[in-house]
């Protein structure tokens, strides 16, 4: 694994857990009138500290992007979820909670799942599908499981509704990075012209803005410790099955890295679990309102 993209990575998800809980410190006190609608973007551009969480998703995103350009993203994909490591060490910060025995299992876990993954699979790149058939049946498999997760998560609103659309943001997000990546290789190849004559960049930008609607919403109106797990877990399963899916990389399929590979992701999402419900992880606001003001801090 290359030094470069392990600092980029991790460079990406100390900037993506931090504005994660910055943005939520902001979102939880949004009017609820505004679940799952695009005015809840307009609402919270006011708010300096959404912005400022903003902001550091953005350079995560960036972060990640170039980190996605150097290696494959079934390598970057696992590192970036991370990103609830940081996340818990600016909640801790802010609550004053004690890591304790299950926080520090988490980081175990999740540390070790990482590790386990990386070094049973060895991700390594390989020649990308060019079935587009492959492509959109993936693309489309995941963009419909978010469909039906936000059909049933504006159903249930305030009980399940926070975690189906973080998964469903998580999914969304997943396959942003793979496409990501595809538009990085088109610029490369070919400059600006080749990437703007194709519609993977304006799919980034479509999935992103979409995303960031129903990460809000999420946030709005659960803790962060209901969204936040579920995000961070789906994010990179998705990117893994984009990326051994259609993206071309390769990890080991021996019986015994496959079963290391698969006790890795297991790892990965119990330590997310047991991070994300974690005390330190700020409460939401008292979602009984029918409606708050949302007001700049």
């Amino acid at each position: 694994m290359s030094v470069l993209v392990l600092t980029l990575a991790v460079s990406a998800a100390c900037c993506l857990g931090f504005g994660f809980v910055l943005q939520q410190n902001a979102a939880r006190q949004a009017p609820l009138s505004d679940f799952l609608s695009p005015r809840l973007l307009l609402d919270l551009v006011k708010v300096p500290r959404w912005l400022g969480g903003i902001g550091l998703m953005v350079a995560g995103m960036v972060l990640g992007a170039i980190a996605l350009g150097q290696g494959e993203v079934s390598l970057v994909e696992p590192l970036l979820a991370t990103n609830l490591l940081f996340a818990l060490a600016l909640s801790r910060r802010q609550t004053k909670q004690p890591l304790g025995r299950q926080g520090w299992a988490g980081l175990a876990l999740l540390a070790g799942g990482v590790s386990a993954f990386i070094v049973a699979g060895e991700p390594r790149g390989g020649s990308a599908v060019t079935d587009p058939f492959r492509h959109w049946l993936i693309i489309g498999a995941m963009i419909g499981l978010a469909l039906l997760l936000t059909t049933y998560a504006k159903r249930s609103r305030l009980s399940a509704g926070p975690v189906l659309l973080a998964l469903a943001a998580g999914l969304l997000y997943g396959v942003q990075d793979a496409l990501t990546r595809v538009s990085g290789q088109r610029f490369t190849e070919g400059g600006l012209a080749e990437l703007l004559t194709g519609w993977q960049p304006y799919a980034v930008l479509a999935l992103g803005v979409t995303g960031l609607v129903l990460v809000q919403s999420a946030f709005e109106t659960a803790p962060l410790r209901m969204s936040l797990p579920a995000l961070t877990a789906a994010q990179p399963l998705a990117g893994i099955v984009c990326g051994v899916g259609f993206l071309g990389d390769r990890l080991r399929t021996d019986t015994a890295a496959l079963t290391w590979e698969a006790v890795g992701l297991a790892a990965v999402v119990a330590g997310i679990v047991l991070l994300g419900m974690h005390p330190a992880m700020p409460c939401g606001a008292d979602s009984s309102a029918p409606a708050r003001d949302l007001q700049p801090s």
